[in-house]
Formats: C-alpha cells, sequence, structure tokens
C-alpha cells in the first residue's frame, strides 16, 4: 500500500485542522514487535519532540506468541521513554485472532487496559472488528486492512484521539 494511503497519513489533516497538532509522524515500521520499537524509540524522540505518541504495537508480538509480560514490559518501557520526553501517550487495544487460545488471547487482550490504567494514559479502542467484519476491507491474508478501509480507519482514530488530544492541549 502506498504510504500516502495509509490511514497514518490520511488522519493528518483531520487532527491538524481541529487540534493543537500540527503535523504527525508515522515511526512504524511493517512487521515490527515492541522490542524492535523499543531499540528505536529514543531516537524517533530525540529526532521529533512528540507532544503525543500514539502507541499501537504488540499485534506482531502476540501473533510470534511472545510471553505476554515480556510484550507487556516493553509497552510499559515505551509508554514511559515517551512521557519522560515531555509526550502524552495514547495506547491503542490490540487483540489477536482467536486460534492462539482463550487463555493466551485473554492475557495478550488485558495487557493494554492494565496498562491504560496503571500509567494512567487514554485506552484506544480495538479497530480491526468493524474492518473484519466489512466484505473487501481485509487482505487475502486476513491480518491487514486494504486501502478501502484507511479512511473509515482515520476518522475512526480522529474520533477516538481528539477528545484526549483536546484535554491535554
Amino acid at each position: 500500500m502506498a504510504i500516502e494511503k495509509s490511514w497514518p497519513s490520511l488522519i493528518e489533516p483531520k487532527l491538524t485542522e481541529t487540534s493543537k497538532i500540527t503535523s504527525v509522524v508515522n515511526a512504524s515500521i511493517s512487521g515490527d514487535t515492541s522490542g524492535n520499537s523499543l531499540d528505536r524509540l529514543p531516537a524517533l524522540l530525540e529526532q521529533h519532540s512528540p507532544d503525543y505518541v500514539l502507541i499501537e504495537l504488540g499485534a506482531n508480538d502476540g501473533l510470534r506468541g511472545f510471553p505476554p509480560k515480556q510484550i507487556r514490559n516493553n509497552l510499559s518501557e515505551l509508554i514511559s521513554l515517551s512521557q519522560e520526553n515531555g509526550a502524552q501517550v495514547m495506547l491503542m487495544q490490540i487483540q489477536i485472532p482467536p486460534n492462539y487460545g482463550q487463555r493466551y488471547s485473554k492475557a495478550f487482550a488485558d495487557i493494554y487496559p492494565e496498562l491504560s490504567k496503571e500509567m494512567q494514559i487514554p485506552l484506544i479502542p480495538f479497530f480491526m472488528e468493524k474492518v473484519v467484519l466489512t466484505e473487501g476491507w481485509m487482505m487475502s491474508d486476513g491480518l491487514h486492512p486494504k486501502d478501502i478501509a484507511q479512511p473509515w480507519i482515520a476518522e475512526f482514530m480522529a474520533e477516538q484521539m481528539l477528545p484526549h488530544i483536546k484535554e491535554q492541549g
């Protein structure tokens, strides 16, 4: 997918027109784990000095069966690093497919509300249920949304993020 068609690119005008946000930096890398991101985050924070950071990570960790405790620790460190650098953090709820078993899926899903509560940061709801259930919105891998879903995701994310940006700004 072309970067300009992705929801992080499409959300920028929605945020810049209605909040104090002046730009959006998409630092995501397809296939990244929370550990990979933890390695990259300090340099990104130094380079961009963001006011807000959205952490939407963990799916690749879960799909690889990483221990929930490890994922939680990495996410906690990502949040702490961002906060220490002056950023307001929002955490995106992530879920994994049910074929990983009820115990693992629950332990994985519970990471996000627990961290949100513990670290007193907003939790952004998981958007993929609507995407998965809308015919023609998913790629053949069953994991990634197509271009056609990106505008809806951008709209959903803007609606979820803006109240927190306005609250804090």
